[in-house]
């Protein structure tokens, strides 16, 4: 049988997809097809390039999301705005993206060559044809690759040899058709664009609905071309639940790549656990998201020591502004020099009485080990409301430590306090008030 995985774009937010792989590769799935679109390229490149799918979770947290923008020469910008090429250049993806991921053409195309080698594909459109081309991992160079995640406007295309190439977004996200030109039987789908009913006001949104409108578009053709010509295969496809963040928001910094890939971790363990063998339908369904419920995400950090080594709890919570609407969500990851960084599954928080505690799964020395971090948060008098919270206990595979929270770890949390399921500047700024007026103290208590 042969197994394609085919990762579709979503700009920077495919950090994602890191989490994601390490979760597949934690069940030994392994796939002689990778293929790329568009911000997918820069996990299909990692990949192609020999980087472990540990390593690729890893690398994301050593990359600065400034350098996905790098400047245009200075007589660009003096054409003013209706002449602009576009707002900066692929430059910064090249000389520091590229490398902080640890992609190298070169090892790409070396690797392509070896007997029974994964085949590889990056998609690229050719503008002046209007075509996309799955460019095969033994012919790619990382100008092309580069040029496969320009997208119109924000990065300038790549003029070669009198033609000019673009991200091809806007043709297609995820090239299934390919993955069965090539012979797959199973093809697994990971999926980061968003596909929600929520139709959203103002350039920026629109911009977003326009490309996932061409990717979902792209995909169901892809479906329906099958279908016309008895082409069988089986369909998985991991994507997250609710639409993830927008670029903006990870550049910004109201996100970060730790985060991102704790998500994807969690929605790939999510699938995995309840998966059919015999896959999904392939319509519109299989990439179906909602709309998360309006609340607060926030990053809380923990840290102490465990058998001489340090031990760092990160966890990324979302709590929604009112009770019953839906369960807070937990996602993160336990780091220790013993195991190296373990992420959470089945992450979440609950209450008993004056008890906190966030609750997950976590993968160490090859099995399963429940873990929980309690907090005793009482109402002590006084405005020492971090100092109550800032100690912990945790427990996990028969061992325990306590954790205690620094200063710089609580203007951590506070400063990564953003709204989610909240739309337009009223909607934000009252979620981010709530949880002023409330506090980690009170939101938490309230589940």
């Amino acid at each position: 049988m042969k197994r394609s995985l085919v990762l579709a774009g979503g700009g920077m937010r495919v950090a994602w997809q890191a989490g994601v792989m390490k979760a597949l590769a934690e069940e030994g799935l392994e796939f002689q097809h990778v293929d790329g679109t568009s911000g997918g390229i820069l996990t299909a490149g990692m990949l192609l390039s020999g980087v472990p799918p540990e390593e690729l979770c890893t690398r994301w947290s050593g990359v600065d999301v400034k350098d996905f923008g790098s400047a245009l020469p200075t007589g660009d910008y003096l054409k003013g705005p209706w002449s602009l090429p576009a707002i900066g250049d692929a430059d910064g993806i090249l000389n520091k993206v590229f490398p902080a991921l640890g992609i190298n053409d070169a090892t790409i195309r070396a690797r392509a060559a070896e007997p029974d080698a994964v085949e590889g594909s990056f998609n690229v459109v050719e503008f002046t044809g209007k075509q996309c081309h799955a460019i095969d991992a033994t012919a790619i160079d990382a100008q092309l690759m580069a040029a496969g995640m320009s997208l119109p406007i924000f990065l300038a295309p790549l003029r070669r040899d009198g033609q000019v190439w673009t991200d091809a977004v806007w043709v297609r996200d995820a090239n299934v058709a390919e993955a069965l030109r090539r012979g797959a039987d199973e093809v697994w789908l990971i999926w980061c664009i968003g596909n929600s009913p929520y139709w959203g006001d103002g350039p920026l949104e629109q911009y977003v609905h326009m490309i996932e409108m061409s990717a979902m578009g792209a995909l169901l053709a892809d479906f329906e071309a099958a279908k016309a010509a008895g082409r069988e295969f089986v369909l998985h496809v991991v994507r997250p639940e609710h639409p993830l963040p927008l670029d903006p928001e990870f550049y910004l910094g109201r996100i970060d790549a730790d985060t991102l890939v704790g998500m994807g971790y969690r929605d790939a363990r999510n699938y995995l656990a309840t998966m059919d063998p015999a896959g999904l339908p392939k319509d519109s369904t299989c990439t179906a998201m909602t709309e998360p419920a309006p609340g607060v995400r926030f990053n809380d950090t923990l840290r102490g020591e465990l058998d001489g080594s340090s031990l760092t709890f990160r966890a990324a919570v979302v709590l929604p502004s009112v009770r019953g609407h839906a369960a807070p969500q937990l996602t993160g990851y336990l780091e220790h020099a013993r195991f190296g960084r373990a992420f959470l599954a089945e992450g979440q928080v609950e209450t008993h009485g004056d008890d906190v505690s966030y609750r997950a799964r976590i993968r160490l020395d090859g099995g399963w080990q429940d873990l929980s971090v309690t907090r005793t948060l009482r109402d002590d008098p006084g405005p020492d409301a971090w100092a109550d919270s800032r100690r912990a206990r945790i427990e996990v595979g028969g061992l325990a430590a306590d954790l205690t929270m620094s200063l710089p770890d609580a203007a951590g949390l506070l400063a990564s306090v953003e709204p989610v399921g909240a739309h337009g500047f009223v909607d934000r700024a009252d979620a981010v008030a709530g949880f002023a007026r409330n506090g980690f103290r009170e939101l938490l208590r309230r589940y």
